[in-house]
């Protein structure tokens, strides 16, 4: 693993690559096994889950609100459960760049005592990621939510223990359902959820499928109406973390512009991670990628632009984009306006981006319109503090005639420490420096 601190660059050269690469443990399924191990009666064992900032955060967030959680073994990660007996001591929990730890733990928090309270806060970042639907909802249902400054983001203070009830929520992001998905069977009463709006539906299916493994009851109407029954509990387990398609994305999206035989391993593609679609988004573009039995084999094609709806895969938003600024023709990558809400404004970030290195990129409100075939070429560019798009720039870099300087390149710690050594194992020219 790479590890980095402080202030990086990162320095990418045409390359072309080689071989095959493993992928490492999901992000989205380690943090929701972590919270739900952590709510849980018992002793759980969470097995090859991702090493990464992001998911340090969700351990110590967890342990604050009484886990005993031992990562000792990176391979088997052991915790010891709350039985739903939240108790934080008015602690203040910073849960660093990880916007999904922050609002399924306003969740979790929810469950505690009425007499403590507990304040979540973040980096920058986190503290710009708009909440106020989420609390709104917590509220409704019981508990006693608030913005410290009154403007809907961390930081957040937390008291009262939900009741169940009935709430209508908005779900710019998928992660506020998550949160009242994963806490409302642990309430006294039984709880009534309306989703009039629900981007990212895939990761609403990730929560229900741990769920469906607890056993929790509940029903729903097409993700647009839930009955939770209240007074349930979560038993402990022990599970395989699945490999994350999220950062397989980088390694598909790489191999179609530069592969010369790349085998990606470890990807399940029965699992519920929206982002497996990023292999389909690529086959349409012209892209030789066919699934094996033991991965998915990739090789340099000749791309063409087309119009893809990404409000299910916003995550995939800075690798497509590159992707689509050197394949043939135009690529408009729509729907997808929570883009704009995540680390980074992601669509203006990226369109900035690429356009120093010269393509011909124009924004929309929900998206990018990338207009291929130019001739780019290397510039001085930023990551912006976000790990998907240090990673995507990386991917671009691998395909100019002379080396990309990328900044913030400590970003890929929040989800992908070893992306420069996975890249570099498939042949890539890739290198760090403070």
């Amino acid at each position: 693993m790479v590890k980095i601190s402080h202030r990086m660059k990162l320095f990418t050269q045409k390359s072309t690559l080689k071989g095959r690469v493993s992928i490492p443990g999901s992000k989205s399924h380690t943090i929701r096994a972590v919270a739900i191990a952590a709510l849980a009666d018992g002793q759980s064992r969470i097995r090859r889950p991702l090493i990464s900032s992001d998911t340090f955060s969700a351990v110590e967030c967890y342990r604050s609100l009484g886990a005993k959680i031992d990562i000792s073994n990176p391979n088997i990660w052991v915790v010891d459960g709350t039985g739903g007996k939240i108790c934080a001591h008015n602690k203040t929990i910073d849960v660093g760049n990880s916007g999904t730890t922050l609002s399924i733990a306003l969740g979790s928090a929810a469950l505690g005592s009425e007499n403590e309270q507990i304040t979540f806060t973040g980096d920058k970042q986190t503290k710009n990621r708009p909440m106020g639907s989420l609390i709104h909802s917590l509220n409704d249902l019981g508990g006693k939510v608030a913005a410290v400054y009154n403007n809907g983001c961390a930081p957040i203070t937390v008291s009262g223990r939900l009741k169940g009830g009935r709430t209508s929520i908005e779900c710019f992001t998928s992660q506020f359902l998550s949160s009242l998905l994963m806490a409302c069977p642990l309430a006294e009463g039984d709880t009534h959820i309306d989703v009039p709006l629900l981007n990212e539906p895939d990761y609403v299916q990730m929560t229900l499928d741990w769920l469906n493994r607890q056993k929790i009851r509940y029903e729903k109407d097409c993700l647009r109406r839930f009955f939770i029954a209240g007074g349930q509990y979560y038993t402990a387990f022990d599970e395989i973390i699945a490999a994350d398609f999220s950062s397989a994305t980088f390694f598909l999206c790489a191999a179609a512009l530069c592969g010369d035989d790349v085998l990606i391993q470890g990807l399940d593609f029965a699992d519920s991670q929206p982002d497996k679609a990023v292999a389909d988004y690529l086959k349409a573009m012209g892209a030789e990628l066919r699934q094996e039995a033991d991965g998915v084999r990739v090789r340099k094609s000749a791309l063409r632009g087309i119009e893809i709806d990404m409000n299910r895969t916003p995550d995939a938003l800075p690798a497509m984009a590159v992707t689509a600024a050197f394949a043939e023709g135009t690529t408009r990558l729509v729907n997808v306006p929570q883009a704009r809400k995540k680390e980074t404004d992601r669509i203006a970030c990226m369109a900035a981006e690429l356009k120093k290195i010269g393509a011909e990129v124009e924004e929309l409100p929900d998206g990018l319109i990338i207009r291929g075939g130019r001739r780019l070429a290397a510039a001085p560019v930023t990551g912006h503090d976000d790990h998907r798009i240090v990673m995507a720039m990386a991917v671009a870099g691998l395909m100019l005639p002379t080396p990309l300087e990328i900044d913030t390149a400590e970003a890929m710690n929040v989800t992908f420490p070893e992306f420069v050594t996975l890249m570099n194992a498939l042949g890539a020219a890739l290198n760090i420096t403070k």
